[in-house]
Parts: structure tokens; sequence; C-alpha cells
């Protein structure tokens, strides 16, 4: 029987098919924060508010579409900022370069966080 520590590694990797506008997916590989399932939920629970304050502020008109996409950019950016600690981009990582990816590639940030939660599901089928 192979022996392995409970504790879990701090960092994982995974490659992400990063939407290019106008041509196919890019593989990219990103290092991600391994986090334990309380933390998960906790980060979930924090997402989904905010979220859902942009959309009821959009949904009663409280808000400009321009406003809303701004706001929608600053949460994306500061979500793979919480769950991303590398990328094989030809940009370094930093904040600004994730606040960059968020603005320019609209599909980046969904396809990022599906890779970040699917790690998970696959480590779930595979016990």
């Amino acid at each position: 029987m192979a022996k392995i520590k409970i504790a879990q590694n701090p960092t994982f990797t995974a490659v992400v098919q990063v939407p290019r506008i106008g041509g196919e997916p890019a593989p990219v590989e990103f290092e991600f924060r391994y986090m334990d399932r309380v933390t998960l939920a906790s980060m979930f629970d924090r997402w989904n508010k905010a979220r859902d304050a942009w959309n009821e502020k959009a949904r009663k008109g409280e808000a400009s579409w321009e406003e809303v996409t701004a706001g929608e950019i600053t949460l994306q950016a500061e979500q793979l900022g919480e769950i991303v600690t590398g990328w094989d981009l030809e940009d370094e990582f930093s904040q600004e370069a994730i606040v960059n990816l968020v603005r320019t590639c609209i599909g980046a940030p969904k396809a990022v966080t599906d890779a970040f939660q699917a790690a998970y599901s696959q480590a779930r089928l595979g016990n």
C-alpha cells in the first residue's frame, strides 16, 4: 500500500484552455493555491455574495452597464488573485497582469476558476 501524507501540497498546477477571441483556446499552465474544504466554502460564499450584490444592482437599475462591468472585472481579478499563484504566460505574474487578463480575455476568469474547481472534483473521483 502506498504511503502518502495527509497534508496536501501548498500549490498544484493545471492546464487551462484560455479562450482567445477570433482564435482557438490556448493551453496555459496555472499554479493554484491549495485550500481545505472549509476555506473553499468560505471563499465561495464571499464570491457568491459579491456577485449577487452586483446582479441586484443591475436588476434594480442602480448601476450602469459600465459600472457593473467594472465591478465584475474587480471581483474576477480578486478571485484569480485568491486562487492563482503563478502561470506560464509571457506576461510576468502580478496583480496588474491578473487585472489585464480579466479585462482583455473575457472567458479567462471562468476558464481559470473552472479548472481550479475541476482539480478538486478530480481529486474526489480518485478517492
